[in-house]
């Protein structure tokens, strides 16, 4: 393994690099994989993927021995970081991936899987 020279530096004297991406496509991102951190809400997101129509909320409860407060609550965070969109159909709602995702956030959800 070769040694590297290291550049000589001014004492004092910072050289910030630049940033790899605009600030506000990192936020949009953070968001994303704060939403998608969560076990269930990963496997939901890959349900939904996966799904050619939408999917009921009693269909999410159900595979995973969950009540459907908790489904809500899963699937708004979904929502909040703008992943999933949902229909109410009587009592039921039901929902899906959104189509208009990002080619950042459609790869990410794929990196994942």
């Amino acid at each position: 393994m070769a040694i590297q020279e290291l550049p000589v530096r001014e004492r004092g004297v910072c050289c910030a690099p630049a940033l790899p991406m605009p600030a506000q496509k990192a936020g949009e991102l953070a968001g994303v994989l704060k939403a998608l951190a969560d076990p269930t809400r990963l496997q939901m997101a890959l349900i939904l993927r996966d799904s050619k129509e939408p999917v009921c909320v009693c269909d999410l409860s159900g595979a995973f021995d969950l009540s459907q407060p908790t489904v809500w609550h899963h699937m708004a965070k979904l929502r909040e970081a703008g992943l999933v969109d949902c229909e109410k159909r009587g009592i039921y709602a039901f929902y899906w991936l959104r189509k208009d995702l990002t080619p950042a956030q459609r790869a990410l959800i794929e990196a994942l899987a």
